[in-house]
């Protein structure tokens, strides 16, 4: 299964192993999931790439957008699987992307890496620090063009921010608050007792992968409702955190939180609160206005408030954004939204002081770094740390009002074994992965 291994140079670009031969080119692409999120992945790299392979476990695909049955027919020679393993094996790809729930991005990545194929990968990156970090040095030595799926990194919003916290308008900053309305989907209950009638074409045993075994249940876990769950997903924070955090990290180029705090309700054994507001603190930098520099983040419809920020009482906050508060003015975002920052000064709104930026197709930076043109802006250097700070956060939730102090050099907590037990865990017993 080893993969094509060349470094070339020509007309002064780097070629990466697997890169194509010119720019008109276009590489092969396989997609594993193409239903829901999975559907627009597969659509937005084939704007750029054939494809010509998919896998999905979901035959039928009921009540989501996309599924197996559509990508046939968008793709009527693409090769069909439902186990993504073989899928990898077997077809020659120059990429893939992985849309799948949270506990199979890293699986599937890793093996991706392993067999010199460039990823693109939803956020979180990972469901496990310990995974994140792994796939952040698989990448480095795979030296193939990877991307995460937080497409608002190429928009319009977030390099706004970006911009202005760079040019010094805002001064420097002297505290951040993140904000989503998730979960919109259920959060802080208890797994049901009993089993279900395993959907027509929906292969379970696949869907499970490298977690623990446990029977279907309709409208439990599968096709969106898995998201809630520790063993499936990361959360309303990992859903979210890696597109709105995101900008607060790249602008201020922050490092590793040093630690982290959860204010809110207990968790249930098995699944995320139902609201959650997590305080991360971090070294100060270059744009900060101290040695010490603290993040919020809020979900389940909680919110800084308008006075909070320093802005006018009478100021919309939307349902999902970003809060700088900076000495000199301060900014805010809605996540999403493709318009640029609100700006503040002494609480009057001003208009946006800067040229526009221009924003980019996420999908078309990785179709052309497997090309060896460019690096993807959220190649998995950047995404992968970004996204360990994301989940320290579906950590610390789990102990509410204690103050985890993160040894990020030797990955774990300084002063919580039974947090430390959280960072890695082990898959289902057939479904080890190598590098993981």
């Amino acid at each position: 299964m080893k993969r094509r291994v060349f470094l070339g140079y020509g007309a002064g670009v780097l070629s990466l192993p697997g890169a194509k031969g010119g720019p008109n080119e276009r590489p092969t692409l396989g997609a594993v999931g193409v239903g829901g999120k999975g559907w627009a992945d597969s659509l937005g790299a084939s704007r750029h790439g054939e494809i010509v392979a998919f896998c999905d476990v979901d035959e039928l695909g009921k009540n989501r957008k996309g599924g197996f049955i559509e990508a046939a027919k968008k793709w009527p020679r693409a090769k069909r699987y439902t186990d993504w393993r073989e899928m990898l094996e077997k077809e020659k790809l120059d990429g893939v992307t992985v849309s799948t729930p949270d506990h199979m991005h890293a699986p599937v990545t890793m093996t991706a890496l392993k067999l010199g194929i460039s990823p693109y990968t939803q956020k979180p990156l990972t469901r496990t620090v310990h995974e994140a970090r792994s796939l952040t040095l698989a990448a480095r030595e795979a030296k193939v063009a990877t991307q995460m799926g937080n497409q608002n990194h190429s928009g319009v919003n977030y390099k706004g921010l970006v911009d202005l916290v760079r040019t010094g308008l805002l001064g420097k900053i002297k505290r951040a608050y993140t904000w989503s309305n998730r979960p919109i989907w259920p959060q802080g209950h208890q797994r049901p007792n009993g089993s279900g009638k395993i959907p027509d074409g929906l292969h379970w045993d696949l869907w499970l992968g490298v977690a623990p075994e446990r029977p279907f249940q309709e409208k439990i876990y599968h096709p969106f409702a898995w998201r809630g769950w520790y063993d499936f997903g990361a959360g309303a924070l990992g859903d979210m955190g890696c597109h709105i955090i995101d900008p607060v990290v790249w602008a201020l180029e922050l490092g590793p939180a040093r630690s982290v705090k959860h204010e809110g309700p207990r968790p249930m054994k098995e699944t995320f609160p139902e609201w959650e507001r997590i305080h991360y603190d971090f070294a100060g930098t270059k744009h900060t206005s101290g040695k010490n520099f603290q993040m919020i983040w809020y979900d389940g419809k909680k919110k800084p408030t308008a006075e909070e920020a320093g802005f006018p009482p009478k100021t919309k906050i939307p349902d999902n954004g970003v809060i700088l508060v900076g000495e000199k003015a301060s900014l805010i975002t809605k996540h999403g939204s493709g318009h640029l920052p609100d700006f503040y000064v002494d609480g009057k709104k001003l208009t946006y002081p800067l040229e526009k930026p221009e924003g980019d197709d996420h999908y078309g930076q990785w179709v052309s770094a497997i090309r060896g043109e460019g690096t993807p802006t959220s190649n998995f250097d950047y995404s992968g740390p970004m996204t360990e700070t994301v989940l320290l956060g579906t950590i610390a939730c789990r102990f509410p009002g204690q103050d985890l102090r993160w040894d990020s050099a030797n990955l774990k907590f300084s002063n919580s074994p039974e947090a430390n037990t959280l960072i890695r865990q082990a898959y289902r017993k057939g479904w080890e992965i190598e590098g993981l």
